[in-house]
């Protein structure tokens, strides 16, 4: 769900004692709707103006920068370093937020900055204005053709957006509720009724004050008599009065273990069908909740192509398996082809040029029985037993050449699964960019034209540390998987994979010490998460001294083999991966 006017006063409410009179070190812009401004004291502030998640809080999740930053990202970084926060505020149920900063120019002399993050939506946007409230830039430009009513744009002053009309639910009497549910249409269910007549209330929130009053979520009005009124009157009274004095509690509602709901205050709507899990800051939850919807965002977006290439090229090759099977099976009755090409021959006295059939005894057969050969009119009978001793042939050597064929696609399509599975699990620009390469020199995209050079850039493999103390590096593509198991892991290091599932190399470095079992078991749930078991549970991974890992002459990126190994079952865990990432 979109972040709300009430859970956004409830975050701007928690950030302001952390924020205040903080300088801004630096300024990065890692996707092009996010920012994150570094503060002292190792704080990491992220303004996201994205459609699908906007909002502001501090965040732990790393992200990668690009390679080159983006304008607006300069344009900050040359007036908002160094700057000091003087305050944030937030108009009164508004979803918008203003982050007043203290500067000193260039010259020396003291100025004001403000950065207005408009968190509504589509409409979303980060806006930069100087000391007299003019924009300097903002995320999106917004013109006359995008908008008659309200422009941003650089030099002009800003305007907030235009109030909706409706009446901001904290300042209701129960007089004129009263009123309301008067003229109010009584065939309305009731959270409709809350939402046409209230700026600030959110869709669940609306839902959950229908139940709370009726113990349903999609009652009318017309059901609601005189008690069922007082008591609704009653629930929205409580729930002003929550918002007043600021009583939030970060809540994050899910569903088998995945987060699907967040609230700033408790919800009953859902009963035992939801699991509320409470979160120990509105920061902490909003990491969590939006960090697997942003991968899956990333890898649609940035890996769209990449998936279409590499799910191309695996059907491509399923297709020609399967035909390369049908043909390798037609090649076992070959035997069948120099029967028939014996028997012509051994009854050419009897056969005249123009037969298309020839009918004789099998003495292949035990019992001699006959059987009817066909043959071309067109041919003599000579040519006609040549004939099927040609495609005798020809299917003796087809048959060996589709065997090493079909050996060939069939690692061909083992390697495409890893990369699919590789693009599930990547994070930042450079990871897609090294997949991206890694198809090239496959084979499976085109080589790029000159002046078209990727970054040389190389994304270091994700790093974590056990509870014990030991390091844990994961590939995060097949390029990497190699590099780290054939060429910087040390023998005696463990390597660990999923049995027979794609997934990625893990290495565990225990330079030359021995572990313990909690240890690998540890590094065994790293390994079930990072491939395609991550959703399953008592995955079996194998672990083996890297000295007993080999890659075969010719093999693609990735692909190793190895003889001696133990077994360990396990079941991902994401708390886990998360406790253990090294930041």
């Amino acid at each position: 769900m979109p972040l709300d006017a009430i859970c956004l006063q409830a975050v701007v409410e928690e950030l302001r004692p952390q924020l205040l009179n903080l300088r801004i070190d630096k300024v990065q812009q890692p996707a092009r709707d996010q920012v994150i401004l570094l503060l002292r004291g190792n704080k990491r502030l992220l303004l996201n103006a994205g459609a699908n998640a906007p909002r502001i809080q501090l965040t732990e999740v790393p992200r990668d920068n690009p390679a080159e930053p983006p304008m607006f990202c300069m344009l900050l970084r040359k007036h908002l370093v160094g700057a000091r926060v003087a305050d944030i505020t937030q108009p009164p149920l508004e979803r918008l937020v203003r982050m007043e900063l203290d500067i000193t120019d260039d010259f020396g002399q003291p100025g004001k900055r403000t950065l207005v993050l408009e968190a509504m939506g589509r409409r979303s946007n980060l806006i930069l204005l100087d000391g007299e409230g003019r924009v300097i830039d903002c995320m999106r430009r917004v013109d006359a053709d995008m908008s008659a009513a309200r422009q941003v744009l650089p030099g002009l002053y800003y305007e907030p957006p235009v109030a909706v009309g409706r009446l901001p639910v904290t300042e209701e009497t129960e007089e004129g509720f009263r009123e309301k549910m008067v003229a109010a249409n009584p065939e309305r269910q009731i959270d409709a009724f809350l939402l046409d007549n209230y700026f600030g209330i959110s869709p669940l929130m609306a839902r959950e004050l229908a139940f709370r009053t009726v113990g349903e979520t999609d009652s009318r009005l017309f059901g609601l008599d005189l008690v069922g009124e007082d008591r609704l009157w009653e629930k929205l009274y409580e729930f002003i009065n929550a918002v007043q004095e600021k009583r939030f509690t970060p809540i994050c509602l899910k569903k088998e273990g995945r987060p699907f709901e967040f609230s700033c205050l408790p919800i009953r709507q859902y009963g035992g069908a939801a699991e509320q899990e409470t979160y120990e800051s509105f920061s902490a939850l909003l990491d969590a909740f939006y960090e697997a919807r942003e991968r899956q965002e990333r890898v649609r977006q940035r890996g769209a192509d990449l998936i279409r290439t590499a799910t191309t090229a695996r059907d491509r090759l399923r297709r020609k398996l399967a035909m390369q099977e049908k043909d390798y099976a037609a090649t076992q009755n070959r035997n069948e082809l120099r029967v028939c090409g014996d028997l012509i021959t051994s009854n050419l006295y009897r056969m005249e040029r123009g037969q298309s059939q020839l009918v004789c005894e099998n003495f292949y057969d035990e019992n001699c029985a006959d059987i009817a050969i066909q043959l071309d009119p067109l041919l003599t009978p000579q040519q006609n037993a040549a004939k099927y001793y040609k495609r005798y042939t020809k299917a003796k050597t087809a048959e060996q050449y589709l065997r090493e064929q079909m050996e060939i696609a069939r690692r061909d399509l083992e390697y495409l699964e890893s990369v699919l599975e590789e693009i599930q699990h990547a994070e930042t620009e450079q990871d897609f960019i090294e997949i991206r390469n890694e198809l090239r020199d496959a084979g499976f995209l085109r080589k790029q034209g000159k002046g078209k050079k990727e970054p040389k850039r190389t994304a270091k493999p994700w790093e974590f540390r056990t509870t014990s103390g030991f390091r844990v590096l994961v590939g995060r593509n097949n390029r990497q998987n190699d590099q780290l198991t054939c060429k910087e892991a040390d023998h005696r290091d463990l390597w660990l994979h999923t049995q027979k599932i794609h997934g990625a190399h893990v290495i565990l470095c225990t330079g030359g010490q021995s572990v313990d079992d909690d240890t690998i078991v540890e590094a065994a749930k790293l390994a079930a998460w990072y491939s395609q078991a991550r959703e399953s549970g008592n995955v079996p991974v194998d672990y083996t001294q890297v000295k007993n890992v080999k890659k075969p002459a010719g093999a693609r990126p990735g692909m190793v083999i190895y003889n001696t190994c133990r077994t360990v079952n396990v079941t991902p865990e994401e708390d886990l991966v998360k406790a253990l990432r090294v930041k």
